[in-house]
């Protein structure tokens, strides 16, 4: 299921020779930001992406044209792999990309797009099913056949999955990251790599969960939780840091019309605030779920006590 969605980064690889030639890629490009209708970025590397996208659409549309619609593929999780796919490409092609260069709150965002958004919204769209019937049926039979393990492997992996999902965060907003990505266009695309391989590997643990609760609800929670609290603390530091922490920046985010120090303090509540709403909704619903699991395990066990 998610190990598809996944696999779309992995599928850029063929276009990475050709990053350090695109000189259009704006993050890298000209002495001023753009406007906004100019805020393209077109690479290659998203090739990979938008090709799985439309396979699914392709691979929806003819499941419901057989089966009927909503069926195998419900309309809200086909609508959710919509909006996970328009999440994604407006961190990487329009506008946010652009402008990550000049305000450490569009790169934040960015950020927290492809870690914390767009993966929970792909694999709630279950891809593996809709990417499956656009292949022949020879094709799909070995694509379930490969990816069924792998997805089992990494849904059975959620303590990693949390480690590298906090970790990742963590490290690549350390400001020497941050710096070195800006000046290296195959660092930074391997950064956004990175972003969302960790961000599909947690959620694909963590979707697990939700979807079968008896997979176990309680470390799912202590996962959501830790990540949250990471994010949280990470975002808080940059809202409260009293001088700027990113060089790169100070020069940059004027040339937007920004202060340096309120683009940081903004790119900090974008971290701490919004970006962990996916978590606390992933954790209410396991609470939720999980009681309501437990009130009729309750209720069963009294039955059969009293028979």
């Amino acid at each position: 299921m998610g190990f598809i969605a996944m696999a779309g980064l992995l599928a850029l690889a063929p276009g990475a020779w050709a990053l350090p030639r695109i000189t259009a890629a704006v993050c890298f490009a000209g002495d001023a930001p753009p406007a906004l209708g100019q805020a393209w970025t077109l690479s290659p590397l998203l090739l990979g992406p938008i090709a799985l996208f439309l396979m699914y659409a392709v691979g929806v549309a003819r499941l419901w044209r057989q089966a009927g619609a909503g069926r195998g593929v419900s309309v809200w999780e086909a609508a959710a792999f919509g909006a996970g796919a328009l999440v994604f490409l407006l961190a990487t092609m329009w506008p946010l990309d652009a402008y990550a260069a000049w305000s450490l709150a569009a790169h934040v965002g960015q950020h927290m797009l492809l870690l914390a958004v767009a993966p929970p919204l792909l694999l709630a769209g279950r891809p593996l099913a809709g990417i499956a019937h656009a292949l022949p049926k020879a094709w799909s039979r070995r694509l379930h056949r490969w990816a069924g393990p792998v997805h089992g492997w990494l849904a059975g992996r959620l303590g990693m999955a949390t480690a590298a999902h906090a970790g990742i965060m963590v490290l690549w907003h350390v400001p020497a990251a941050i710096a070195v990505a800006l000046s290296d266009p195959l660092l930074h695309f391997a950064m956004h790599a990175a972003f969302v391989l960790a961000g599909m590997w947690f959620w694909i643990a963590v979707w697990r969960r939700i979807r079968e609760p008896e997979a176990g609800v309680a470390p799912a929670l202590v996962a959501l939780v830790t990540v949250t609290v990471v994010m949280g603390f990470a975002g808080a530091l940059l809202t409260f840091a009293p001088r700027i922490l990113y060089p790169a920046y100070a020069l940059r985010a004027p040339l937007l019309g920004l202060d340096p120090l309120a683009d940081q303090q903004l790119a900090g509540l974008l971290m701490w605030v919004p970006s962990c709403l996916p978590y606390l909704a992933g954790g209410l619903w396991l609470l939720v779920h999980g009681f309501d699991r437990l009130r009729r395990q309750h209720g069963g066990a009294v039955t059969t006590g009293r028979h």
